[in-house]
């Protein structure tokens, strides 16, 4: 039996690579799926029998960006419970709001370090038998983590 799902969307080998080795450090009964775009997360979804915890998506990314892939869930009835991070290095202002109106939960700002990423991630997944939207208030104190109530 697999352990708490976990599904991310990101281009960016070497980001996703650091994003799941920190998550493992974290807590090892967290899987991480990977996929390269936002289409790879929707196929990952129909394959999976499993609904996952959280959702990360990469804003930039070829073949379906994140944003696409966002309304996609957010349009799907089997899917639009599932708790959506955007992320990227991107901090503006807009990418934020966009995130907010589409139905992300929060927007996560990557981190230059690994030690900042699994202080982030660790904040995220804290609480995840319980569902992530309680812990989001809690969120608010990493500089990272920019949450939509």
């Amino acid at each position: 039996m697999e352990g708490k799902m976990i599904l991310l969307a990101d281009d960016d080998t070497d980001d996703a690579e650091m994003f799941c080795e920190a998550l493992a450090e974290i807590d090892e009964s967290i899987v991480c799926h990977c996929s390269e775009n936002g289409s790879g997360v929707l196929n990952m979804l129909k394959d999976q029998e499993k609904t996952p915890k959280v959702v990360f998506l990469d804003l930039n990314m070829p073949v379906m960006n994140g944003w696409e892939c966002l309304k996609q869930l957010k349009q799907e009835e089997r899917y639009k419970d599932i708790p959506v991070i955007m992320i990227s290095t991107s901090s503006h202002k807009n990418d934020m709001d966009t995130a907010a109106n589409l139905g992300a939960v929060c927007y996560f700002v990557k981190p230059n370090t690994f030690k900042d990423l699994k202080q982030a991630l660790g904040l995220i997944t804290s609480n995840l038998e319980n569902g992530l939207k309680e812990t989001l208030p809690n969120l608010e104190k990493n500089k990272y983590l920019h949450v939509f109530l």
